[in-house]
């Protein structure tokens, strides 16, 4: 049985907002039509379900750790990424079903907050239970970093866990230019499939663009610390970007966090790679390193920008509309403009614009109901999931 659905405005995302619209839905949750309000009078359409506030596509969350679910309010604020690492590595190991539940708990909150695919980060294949029996759509992105080891039993792990995904979409990734060495970005290569999407962590914090410009800061006492020596890449006079982003399949791949990403960086990387999204996570950005990247930047170079909320361990939630609400209140940036990052920009990242991202006549993009003022800013972070 057909659902009409209707608010103050529908905002479909791939065209233009629409003032008391109708969205046309099938019993499967299928866009049928999208309404002018004039066509569903034309129409007369009965028993349209009003609601008060603003229709919305299901948000994309294309950067996530699930696995790190428990380490919720465990790791103390602003301590800059170095420390922070150093604190994930001391406490992620706990008791397995303690894990599991916690990342059931966080899959259920997303889910809440009208979240509808996830692109997450896994070292282990501990949540492959959690995202089989979860009503989002999950994309694994299997985690691999090395400097001082061989690559070929860190990629023999890694492809024996995206193995272990199966059948849920799955792709090995590098982690950081700080923790990949050039023969493990190789490896990376000759496994990457021509439709795998990819993801590194690029410019995170000052000390990772410092370690290659200057071989010098927090990242050359880690690895003093841990014994691992420093390559001709470190002190070579380029930044972290320069280092990784020539090593990379030129698959879809995004940038993650790129806090400390400049204007000569993005130009640089976009000569270099033409599939590129960055993915901008505000909250935890605030929470590890007490910084913004440079949105103002981002938006005027034009390129595809995605949101993500990162793990419970660097954030108080995980909840996209949360991390639209920080950009708008940081940065101004107009509602229209965060939504595509949240939603379209998302879908095309991880290939599945064929069904989620936007309004579109058989797609079914899961609809949000959120709360808008008048001048398009979010009155709050509640999120009423109506598909």
């Amino acid at each position: 049985m057909q659902r009409y659905l209707s608010a103050n405005w529908i905002f479909p995302v791939s065209s233009a907002p629409l003032n008391k619209g109708v969205l046309c839905i099938s019993e499967e949750g299928e866009i049928e039509a999208v309404l002018t309000n004039e066509e569903a009078i034309s129409l007369s359409i009965e028993h349209i379900e009003q609601f008060e506030g603003v229709l919305v596509p299901g948000f994309i969350n294309t950067h996530c750790h699930l696995e790190l679910s428990h380490l919720f309010h465990k790791i103390r604020e602003r301590t800059g990424l170095p420390d922070f690492v150093k604190e994930v590595v001391a406490q992620r190991n706990q008791v397995e079903e303690f894990i599991i539940a916690d990342m059931t708990a966080a899959d259920k909150q997303m889910y809440e907050n009208g979240i509808v695919a996830v692109g997450d980060i896994s070292n282990e294949l501990i949540s492959k239970r959690v995202k089989e029996q979860s009503q989002v759509y999950y994309h694994t992105f299997v985690e691999v970093f090395g400097f001082n080891m061989p690559a070929a039993p860190i990629m023999e792990r890694a492809i024996n866990i995206k193995e272990g995904f199966r059948p849920l979409k799955a792709s090995i990734v590098p982690h950081a230019p700080y923790s990949v060495a050039k023969d493990l970005f190789e490896a990376i290569q000759e496994h990457t499939a021509k439709d795998d999407v990819l993801s590194i962590h690029n410019q995170e914090t000052e000390a990772e663009n410092e370690f290659f410009e200057k071989g010098t800061g927090q990242f050359e006492s880690m690895y003093q610390r841990l014994n691992i020596p420093k390559s001709a890449s470190h002190g070579n006079g380029h930044n972290a970007i320069h280092y990784h982003l020539p090593q990379l399949p030129k698959n879809n791949l995004l940038l993650v966090h790129n806090t400390f990403s400049s204007k000569a960086d993005v130009d640089f990387a976009q000569q270099i790679h033409h599939n590129l999204y960055w993915c901008l996570c505000p909250n935890a950005n605030l929470y590890i390193e007490d910084r913004l990247p440079d949105v103002e930047m981002l938006q005027a170079e034009g390129v595809d920008i995605t949101l993500g909320t990162d793990s419970l361990a660097s954030n108080h939630q995980l909840s996209i509309l949360s991390e639209m609400q920080t950009l708008q209140q940081c940065r101004q940036v107009p509602f229209e403009e965060l939504l595509k990052w949240a939603t379209l920009n998302g879908a095309r990242f991880l290939g599945i614009d064929a069904q989620y991202g936007s309004f579109e006549v058989g797609k079914k993009p899961g609809i949000n109901l959120i709360e808008l003022t008048n001048g398009q800013t979010i009155r709050s972070k509640n999120v009423k999931r109506l598909i």
